[in-house]
């Protein structure tokens, strides 16, 4: 069974294989927006992650349309679709499945938990204790569950979208940082614009439309695979690894990136570049998505937090102060060619 970090043989990217892309790329951000009124930027960088095999943290407060988001994600690429709400009394077999007496049979039988899908929505995923955490984590790298014993191998392609609130404390467990750094990206949600909330008021009380399936998990694996052909310069690799390397020599930072980060900056940017119709990285992409990839592994120190200093400000000013390439003068970000327009509105 094929893990995150292990090679696929690649595919040819073609003019034609490009536009296939960015037609599904298209089709699926269309359907989401039949449900989840918000920015596209969102919905692109969740499809990324899962063309890129890594597993999304959605993070804000209640009411701003994360279970919409992943349910209509999950119906719109055309695969299975499990949600599990965390609690602290959620045990390891509640996730993963145990075995159950069959008396008809007179057999022990394996009932399987809701981690047999294709994305679990994890919803506050803060609220389960260790024990539960230490399963879902199994699943999140290896892709597989150890039941009594038996390990099982998951459903391809498998994504976790786990969601949390990042303002309540009471009741909840901390994630670790061994858990926090098998999220490929965090996305935080903020409150929407007027213009999306208004949109919201309008549409309200209206029938919700269903979500279509316009993809299926043959084309997401074969996507996956086409994303690894996507080209890198050398000097974007060592440009990826310098902005991390940056993060744990930078003066306010207690616990910096890990190479996990590295690997996974690439992959996402991979992904990227693949919707954005382009079979190459350029350094846009880095800088793009740098915040999202890096931002959650980022620990600053105690007088940092003190000061109001963020990770996400360290992540800004390793963004700046890093030069794409060693001894030349920092390149300015360039626009992006993948135009986002936004839509007004936000689900509830």
């Amino acid at each position: 069974m094929m893990t995150p970090d292990q090679p696929v043989t690649p595919v040819a990217l073609d003019h034609h294989r490009l536009a296939t892309v960015v037609a599904f790329r298209d089709r699926v951000t269309a359907e989401v927006a039949r449900v989840y009124i918000g920015p596209d930027e969102v919905v692109l960088l969740v499809l990324a992650a899962m063309l890129a095999r890594g597993h999304v943290l959605l993070e804000g407060v209640p009411g701003l349309a994360k279970t919409t988001l992943a349910k209509a994600m999950a119906q719109a690429v055309g695969c299975q679709f499990r949600r599990v709400q965390f609690t602290p009394d959620l045990l390891p077999a509640d996730i993963t499945g145990t075995y159950v007496f069959n008396q008809k049979l007179h057999e022990f039988e394996l009932r399987r938990g809701p981690l047999f899908a294709q994305v679990v929505l994890a919803d506050e995923i803060n609220r389960a204790p260790a024990k539960t955490q230490s399963a879902l984590l199994e699943a999140m790298q290896e892709r597989q569950v150890t039941i009594e014993g038996e390990t099982l191998p998951l459903p391809e392609p498998f994504l976790v979208l786990a969601t949390q609130n990042p303002v309540e404390q009471e009741g909840v467990y901390l994630l670790p940082e061994a858990q926090i750094d098998r999220f490929l990206v965090r996305i935080r949600l903020d409150y929407p614009s007027a213009a999306y909330e208004l949109r919201m008021l309008q549409t309200y009380d209206q029938p919700v439309p269903g979500v279509r399936s316009v993809a299926g998990a043959d084309d997401i694996l074969g996507f996956s695979a086409a994303a690894d052909a996507v080209h890198v310069e050398e000097k974007l690799m060592q440009y990826a690894v310098r902005l991390v390397q940056a993060t744990r020599a930078h003066g306010r930072v207690a616990l910096g990136a890990s190479p996990r980060a590295t690997l996974g900056l690439m992959r996402l940017a991979k992904a990227w570049a693949l919707l954005a119709g382009r079979d190459y990285v350029s350094p846009d992409d880095l800088r793009r998505l740098a915040t999202p990839v890096l931002e959650h592994r980022v620990m600053v120190t105690t007088d940092a937090a003190i000061e109001g200093i963020s990770a996400a400000a360290v992540v800004r000013d390793v963004l700046a102060k890093t030069k794409l390439q060693e001894g030349t003068p920092g390149v300015a970000v360039p626009k992006p060619d993948l135009v986002l327009d936004p839509r007004p509105g936000d689900a509830t």
